[in-house]
């Protein structure tokens, strides 16, 4: 396809997907396009518009949507809304509800097949990617394809249908290739109305990967859209499949509300009971199964996922990452470019509510109220920033805090290294008692000392494979008289520093994906039913 023809593919299909969202629910569209504005103008704007919406706007419509975000599924189905801006809403809201009811056998359905030679070919199909999302999970993702070509394995990848198109990349091409690797997009010519003939769309989209690249193995990753396409292609192709469970999105669903009790009322919703169940499922159909952590794996145990289908392949990080030098925190920021205290705490990260990135500005409020001249510096974007921007100026320490948004990967590493000390302030929720971030680890392998959230999931990831004391300060999370104590502490304590330090470097130093990779072949090995032996995994890696 010639960069013409892709360019007014993309016009096409964006075209149907505007049109598409005027008509069903331009309230919702107005709402996504200010968040995709530049950081300072999409901090003044989102809140408003978020408020319009969440207020009711559009009658019905709006009421329907307040429901849906709520988790009230009984309202959205019983509504009979006169308008035909409602009844479009309700039908696709009734559209989403479908894709989670239940979907065949929740067992294994793969036919015997011989074990794939090695090296073994692996196609991964994922939600998102670089270079048009950076975050963690593409991080993961784009290390593991990395680390797998390096092995030797053969790897293709595509992204769930629509993308990145839907998040408004008009010029992006039909296969992105990043430090090698390509990122083939599935985009039909136009977005259907209903949402049982979007799925099949993006199923018949990746069949045809299948059989274009015939993989060993198709290597799928939560949320339950992306891998609800991938068991459908990979039995139609006859094909083994993986699935990673990366989170668990009923959980970051609920810790997404703005207050205690409505995140507590979100967890007893029919939404939440749908998604669990049908994460469930596919974590049950699946051939095998990887996850995060031991916590994530005590999970998926509690659910009734043999512990035998279920590998775990921690968060890493890439090996030169711990190879490198690393700037101080001064010579970092003089790179940067940022006048700041001669102290300086934050983090990198998404700016979201269950991050409780708020802990971090009121820390360095008190503390600067006590006489401790330091800085916040808080990189990353998200539905949050605007709220941090506001609580900065009501702290009365707007100077003092830096929010630069987002930032390129490169960018953000030197970010990173301008930190004295790096916070990970999780909130209690039960998604961040679950779920191993990344940041902690890249931090350690930087050389910055860490003090993090006292989480099993925060616990488990600053620790060592085999246990041990954690390489990171633990404060109960919420206590914010706590985290000053902890923060204003390390920072007056260069010996204590030291030794942390030391200790993260030891831990990242376990985690590197050039090492944790070939975990992946024993995942595929039992999904095809032909554990290897000693020697092929040898070959393998």
């Amino acid at each position: 396809m010639t960069r013409v023809s892709e360019l007014a593919h993309n016009v096409r299909f964006t075209a149907s997907y505007v049109v598409h969202a005027l008509a069903t629910d331009p309230a919702w569209l107005v709402l996504q396009a200010s968040r995709r504005l530049p950081a300072r103008v999409s901090a003044v704007v989102v809140p408003g518009v978020e408020r319009l919406v969440g207020d009711g706007a559009g009658g019905a419509a709006g009421r329907l949507r307040a429901a849906w975000a709520a988790g009230d599924v009984t309202t959205v189905r019983d509504a009979a809304p006169r308008g035909r801006t409602g009844r479009r809403v309700r039908a696709a809201l009734l559209g989403q509800v479908a894709t989670l009811e239940p979907t065949g056998t929740d067992e294994p359905t793969s036919p015997d097949r011989s074990a794939p030679s090695a090296p073994v070919a692996v196609h991964h199909h994922l939600t998102n990617s670089l270079p048009h999302t950076q975050s963690g999970y593409t991080l993961r993702s784009h290390a593991i394809l990395t680390a797998q070509r390096a092995a030797g394995h053969r790897v293709t990848a595509t992204t769930r249908v629509g993308y990145p198109l839907t998040i408004g990349a008009l010029g992006a091409r039909r296969t992105d290739v990043v430090d090698g690797v390509g990122y083939a997009r599935l985009v039909p010519r136009s977005l259907p109305a209903d949402h049982a003939r979007r799925a099949e769309d993006g199923t018949a989209l990746l069949a045809a990967e299948l059989e274009r690249h015939r993989p060993d193995v198709v290597h799928a990753t939560t949320p339950w859209t992306t891998g609800a396409a991938a068991r459908a292609a990979a039995e139609r192709a006859g094909l083994p499949w993986v699935y990673e469970v990366r989170g668990l999105p009923e959980e970051t669903w609920a810790a997404s509300h703005a207050t205690a009790a409505a995140r507590e009322a979100a967890t007893r919703s029919e939404r939440y009971a749908l998604v669990r169940a049908k994460e469930t499922e596919l974590a049950l159909a699946a051939d095998h199964v990887v996850t995060l952590s031991a916590t994530m794996r005590d999970e998926l145990v509690g659910r009734g996922v043999p512990a035998e289908r279920i590998t775990v392949v921690p968060n890493a990080v890439d090996s030169a990452l711990l190879d490198a030098t690393a700037p101080t925190p001064a010579e970092a920021r003089a790179a940067l470019g940022l006048r700041t205290a001669p102290q300086v705490v934050g983090t990198v990260s998404s700016l979201v509510g269950y991050e409780g990135l708020d802990t971090i500005l009121r820390t360095v409020a008190t503390l600067r109220d006590g006489g401790t001249d330091v800085s916040a510096l808080v990189v990353g974007d998200g539905v949050a920033r605007p709220g941090l921007l506001r609580l900065a100026a009501e702290l009365g320490i707007a100077e003092h805090v830096h929010l630069p948004g987002r930032v390129p990967r490169d960018v953000a590493r030197t970010y990173l290294a301008a930190l004295d000390v790096v916070l990970v302030p999780r909130r209690p929720d039960r998604v961040t008692g679950l779920v191993t971030p990344l940041k902690p680890v890249e931090a350690m392998a930087t050389g910055r000392p860490v003090v993090a959230s006292d989480l099993p999931a925060l616990r488990e990831v600053c620790s060592p494979l085999d246990g041990g004391a954690p390489a990171a300060l633990l404060v109960p999370a919420d206590d914010q008289v706590a985290w000053v104590d902890a923060v204003g502490g390390l920072l007056g304590d260069a010996a204590r520093q030291k030794a942390l330090v030391a200790a993260g470097r030891d831990v990242a130093a376990e985690r590197t994906w050039s090492q944790l990779v070939a975990r992946y072949d024993d995942a595929y090995a039992a999904a095809t039913g032909a554990p290897l032996t000693d020697e092929n995994r040898k070959d393998r890696r």
